[in-house]
């Protein structure tokens, strides 16, 4: 379920929520000066996990996120109104993305390397 509107505890939560079943793979998280973002420490703290913040206007900062949307843009164009897109069209455009191929991960889809980390997990 999207989050609705840009509250940092909602956000914080979620984040939280989300990770916290592989928080002992989750090393560090970058993230934009958003207001969304205010809660971090919060986040830091549950996760045991250090956060940065990318400069402005240094979207090479976060290269693997600017890749992604515009990967995103070629099923959602920009200037759409994102509150129109229903949660099937969301999840299929997220399937077809995690199970890309990317070159910049040695040709491993998201899934693959995320299913890795899962098996480390179980090793651990």
């Amino acid at each position: 379920m999207p989050l609705q509107g840009k509250q940092s505890d909602k956000l914080a939560q979620a984040v939280i929520d989300v990770m916290s079943g592989i928080k002992s793979q989750v090393l560090t998280i970058t993230y934009d000066n958003g207001k969304e973002f205010a809660d971090h420490e919060l986040m830091a703290k549950a996760l045991e996990t250090d956060i940065y913040f990318a400069h402005p206007y240094a979207s090479w900062e976060r290269g693997i996120n600017e890749n992604t949307n515009g990967l995103i843009r070629q099923y959602f164009p920009k200037g759409m109104d994102l509150r129109d897109v229903t949660m099937e069209q969301a999840q299929y455009v997220m399937d077809r993305l995690n199970n890309r191929p990317r070159s910049s991960r040695g040709g491993k889809t998201p899934n693959e390397l995320f299913k890795g980390l899962q098996v480390d997990l179980l090793a651990a």
